[in-house]
């Protein structure tokens, strides 16, 4: 059984990285993918009962995931629609590439750790459309966003899954991984920063409506509410979390139905043809449902492989074979660019308890940034990653030519300077 599920997930991932060569949208393979897992492992195992309980409990998670991503990427383009991005737009002045570079980089960074590095890269890249006409430049402004967004993420115990994984798990507190994170992940930012910003000269050119054109004769008022009441359900969301328990995709559900009374209240005078792209209605009809049924499939067909047990089976072998704790944590979090860091994480949550290693303890931090990091070395493993690439399509193997170097090399100094940074401090 083994084998043959590995063999189709890794067909699988084939069709989806050729994606261009073969002519075949990457959700359909992944979907086709996902239901194959789940099928080898039914016709293996033999217990249906067994199996459709299993899947029953990873849809549930699962969709707690994709009703999030459904409901951020519609908050984003309802906020769009009203021009809303406009106001921030408008404010950025900057058009050299290079300082506009830095400016998006640590402006990312830091929102992901305050929002999350899924819902930061949509927010970034949809500002990025109108910042940035030239399509090869925005390609290398995504890439960094990615890289950003996914660092920001891994110091903050609400910017990435994983991270809220080992939090929720009780393998860090908030405190600590802030401390202990923050410089390695602005390490792993600041090098391809800077190896990035060394490849641009000259202005950016950017899109007319910012040079003053408006896409919409609304009211300023209007865009202004519509922004800044997204951006609070956006941030709200962890606030949400914490004081309720809840998931977050109920803050963000929440969040959503706030926003649409809203913009039924504010056009509630006009005529339906004239308010009809300026509601919910419009926006859901607007978002990239590809991306979305993408995602779904990539995360059913490893939810299988961690059913199987074969993602625990591998992270034993790594611990058998190699030994080293900081060899196999880096191990992990270049595999996380491969197969999604979430089951990874879990599987090692299950590898390792509390009493080999206590809170906070040295492996578990260094595996938080290992795995919210490392998956900004394909384009593919990480959320933001899978959002950016269906945004502004982006190609598997450009990202892999283009961003991959410079993703590895902040990866890697991040993680020097983490444990050389525990060393010191010992």
């Amino acid at each position: 059984m083994t084998g043959l599920l590995t063999t189709v997930f890794v067909l699988g991932y084939a069709a989806i990285a050729f994606e261009h060569k073969i002519k075949l949208n990457k959700a359909a393979s992944a979907l086709i993918t996902g239901v194959l897992c789940w099928v080898v492992y039914v016709f293996f195992v033999g217990d249906k009962n067994m199996i459709n309980h299993e899947l029953a409990e990873h849809m549930g998670d699962l969709s707690g995931i994709l009703f999030f991503l459904l409901s951020a990427m519609t908050i984003v383009e309802l906020i769009d629609s009203h021009d809303g991005f406009s106001i921030i737009t408008t404010r950025i002045t900057q058009t050299n590439k290079r300082s506009l570079l830095w400016i998006i980089g640590l402006v990312t960074f830091f929102l992901s750790a305050i929002l999350d590095n899924l819902t930061t890269t949509i927010v970034i890249i949809s500002l990025l459309r109108k910042l940035v006409r030239n399509r090869t430049d925005r390609l290398y402004f995504s890439g960094l966003v990615i890289i950003a967004a996914n660092a920001g993420g891994a110091w903050s115990p609400i910017g990435d899954v994983t991270t809220t994984m080992l939090w929720i798990g009780g393998q860090i507190t908030a405190f600590k991984i802030i401390a202990g994170l923050i410089i390695p992940s602005l390490v792993s930012l600041l090098v391809p920063l800077l190896l990035i910003s060394l490849k641009f000269r000259g202005n950016v050119e950017k899109h007319q409506e910012i040079n003053g054109d408006s896409t919409t004769d609304l009211p300023e008022k209007h865009k202004r509410i519509v922004l800044f009441s997204g951006i609070a359900v956006l941030i709200a969301v962890p606030v949400f979390k914490t004081y309720t328990g809840l998931p977050p995709y109920m803050g963000i559900l929440l969040g959503l139905g706030v926003i649409w009374i809203i913009t039924e209240l504010l056009h509630s005078g006009k005529k339906d043809e004239e308010k009809n792209r300026l509601t919910v209605v419009h926006a859901l009809k607007r978002i990239d449902t590809s991306t979305i049924l993408f995602f779904l499939g990539i995360l059913i067909a490893i939810s299988a492989l961690q059913s199987a047990g074969i993602l625990r089976t591998a992270a034993g072998f790594l611990d058998k074979a190699i030994g080293n704790q900081n060899i196999i944590v880096i191990i992990i979090g270049l595999l996380s660019s491969i197969v999604d860091n979430v089951p990874i994480v879990a599987a090692v949550q299950g590898m390792y308890d509390l009493v080999r290693f206590p809170a906070d303890h040295y492996f578990w931090e260094f595996l938080a940034y290992c795995a919210g990091t490392g998956g900004s070395a394909l384009v593919i493993g990480s959320a933001a990653g899978i959002a950016a690439m269906g945004m502004e399509k982006i190609e598997f193997f450009w990202y892999l030519k283009k961003i991959s170097i410079y993703a590895l090399a902040g990866f890697f100094s991040g993680a020097l300077v983490y444990i050389a940074q525990e060393i010191i401090l010992k």
